[in-house]
């Protein structure tokens, strides 16, 4: 009758181990310069599957809550990107040290030129382009789109990128909905929302979600977002702004859905 229970002994612990690999834990580690071997502060570690953030203190030190398998996004202006996973011998074994090298930027001259004026007001007026963007609002939703310009057939423009089935917005929202729904645990968490504020590059923000900075121009342009919007805004706006397409998409495509079915 001994040999019987071993099976089950057997499923049992190793049920537990599964458990346990999903359970929340704390893990620690010192961020260190590759060539001074200097700790480094202010290095922002995110959480990639749980979208939680911390920054490392005066010593390179910080904290996360993580579970097994969970991978750590850590950057910094001025240093190359680094992402680590998290095992189970970190965990055991306690505060890991992590290397980051710092990018070599070559610098060029710069000159400073935004128009060709010549001091007379009556041809430099005609000199500096007058370009508006323009939202347009959408019964039943509480913001509307922006479009870039007021061209002709700009709003049918909008709605066409949403309903049309074959559209790469219907396919990205529909192949990246785990992704997106890190977009409601992005804005709640405030090491997350800083770092985004301060970041231009969309690197953090397409690890997060799981795409290029190609695609992130792509939905954007898709959601009708003004060229000028996308190549200036920080980060976080870029978030919002696909946060707020990603809403407004699920809405329009549950009426459209309830009209085909009417």
């Amino acid at each position: 009758m001994r040999y019987l229970f071993l099976p089950l002994l057997f499923l049992l612990s190793f049920s537990a181990q599964a458990q346990d690999n999903s359970i929340a834990q704390k893990v620690t580690g010192t961020i260190i310069n590759d060539n001074t071997m200097l700790p480094i502060a202010n290095v922002n570690v995110i959480n990639i599957n749980k979208v939680k953030g911390v920054v490392t203190d005066i010593k390179g030190f910080f904290e996360l809550d993580v579970s097994v398998s969970d991978t750590l996004h850590i950057s910094l202006l001025g240093y190359q990107s680094l992402r680590v996973r998290v095992t189970n011998d970190w965990l055991k074994n306690g505060t890991a040290k992590l290397l980051l090298t710092e990018k070599a930027i070559a610098l060029e001259e710069v000159i400073v030129k935004k128009y060709d004026l010549t001091g007379y007001l009556e041809v430099d007026s005609k000199l500096i382009p007058d370009k508006d963007n323009y939202r347009y609002s959408i019964s039943g939703l509480p913001q509307g789109y922006e479009t870039g310009s007021s061209s002709p057939g700009a709003f049918s423009r909008v709605l066409g990128s949403i309903f049309n089935p074959a559209d790469m917005l219907y396919n990205f929202f529909g192949n990246k909905s785990n992704e997106l729904k890190k977009l409601k645990k992005m804005k709640k968490d405030d090491t997350v929302r800083h770092l985004l504020e301060s970041k231009f590059d969309r690197e953090t923000l397409g690890v997060l979600l799981g795409v290029d900075k190609k695609e992130i121009a792509e939905i954007l342009t898709r959601c009708s977002y003004s060229e000028e919007f996308i190549k200036t805004a920080n980060d976080l706006q870029i978030m919002d702004a696909i946060s707020e397409c990603y809403e407004q998409y699920k809405v329009l495509s549950k009426k459209h859905e309830k009209y085909i079915h009417e």
